[in-house]
């Protein structure tokens, strides 16, 4: 089965074609340009640039694949948590197309689709722990297997994400911040005892990094007063290393808490071997490493997405979309956009295995 994936939650718009789990082809406009103007993204601007790329990378995306729409057996869009305006964008475009082809659609969830990347280029093994740490969304769940997740924690304010590129922007590090965050902590020492591990003395799995960001901010007061380096800081070369060393221990409290939540995890479900870690985060060099020696330790499995499948793309939605549809799920022509903030339902049905989209039970 060719599945279309369609991605459009935030900033980036993007296309992939995955056939039988295998991604075939990908394309992608980024915004990140026009939003490091602002130092953060405008959602409305995002919904309007995904209206002017959208059905140019379709277009493109299927000259380079020499297909017809008519090829696709199905199309998988990000329905949320999102932008509003911009899951409009993507969701609108993926119904008017299987209206007009009769082939299945999939509104995936995002977070979901961000975990089952890792599934990508590797076979996955359930029961699992996931760990999803992006811009917007800290999560843990527990699958049972590729379409059964329960979620057991979240973030109750600013994700990890969140917290590395707001605390970027106040450091003068360019636009998205967390990414040269990273590179810099590679640069510098960690001091263990300069920054807190948030919320971590109460028995829940929910995270909260707001408290965090606001250390941040007071330590570079403290700490960088009278340094000065190039605003906003676009190398790593640039940077002082009183600069490099206060990444290095900020990098090291986000991981240790991550770790912290995710060992609660496993210890209450040890029936779980693996873990699936995703999400923009996932990218960080120190977590990945973190991880990798943690579930080292236990004697189980980490999976991963390539760095490139970690931020947000249209290949995690379409294989998402492939596994759904290929157990006979799917949904009708009305499914709900959902705006970040709100749970996205579990309301996928069996669909026929042919037959025009709107005729599919919701």
């Amino acid at each position: 089965m060719l599945v279309l994936g369609i991605e459009s939650s935030c900033d980036e718009t993007a296309l992939a074609l995955v056939r039988d789990g295998v991604l075939v082809d990908a394309v992608l406009a980024s915004q990140a340009d026009i939003h490091a103007l602002f130092g953060g993204v405008v959602p409305e601007l995002a919904s309007r640039e995904h209206l002017r790329y959208m059905g140019a990378l379709f277009d493109e995306l299927m000259r380079r694949q020499n297909l017809s729409p008519a090829a696709i057996g199905c199309v998988a869009v990000s329905r949320g948590p999102g932008l509003l305006g911009s899951l409009l964008v993507g969701t609108a475009f993926a119904k008017g197309l299987a209206l007009g082809t009769g082939c299945r659609i999939v509104g995936v969830n995002h977070l979901m689709a961000h975990l089952l990347a890792c599934g990508l280029g590797q076979e996955l093994s359930f029961p699992a722990i996931g760990l999803l740490v992006s811009g917007g969304h800290t999560s843990l769940y527990c699958f049972r297997d590729e379409v059964t997740a329960e979620a057991l924690g979240r973030t109750i304010d600013d994700a990890a994400g969140e917290a590395f590129d707001k605390s970027g922007k106040l450091l003068g590090l360019s636009y998205p911040g967390g990414r040269l965050l990273d590179e810099l902590a590679r640069r510098g020492t960690p001091d263990p005892a300069l920054f807190p591990r948030p919320y971590l003395d109460n028995p829940s799995l929910d995270f909260s990094f707001s408290g965090l960001k606001t250390a941040a901010a007071l330590a570079a007061r403290d700490l960088l007063a009278g340094i000065s380096w190039p605003r906003p800081l676009e190398r790593a070369e640039d940077a002082p290393q009183e600069l490099c060393d206060l990444c290095a221990s900020f990098n090291l409290a986000v991981a240790e808490t991550l770790l912290a939540k995710t060992r609660r995890a496993f210890e209450r479900h040890p029936e779980a071997a693996t873990l699936l870690l995703a999400g923009g985060v996932a990218a960080n060099s120190l977590v990945r490493s973190t991880f990798q020696r943690f579930m080292a330790g236990r004697g189980g499995r980490l999976c991963v997405p390539s760095p490139a499948l970690c931020t947000d793309n249209a290949a995690m939605v379409a294989y998402a979309g492939w596994i759904y549809a290929s157990r006979g799920l799917g949904h009708g022509l009305d499914f709900e956009t959902v705006p970040r903030g709100r749970r996205v339902p579990d309301d996928m049905a069996l669909t026929p295995a042919e037959g025009r989209a709107g005729s599919a039970p919701c």
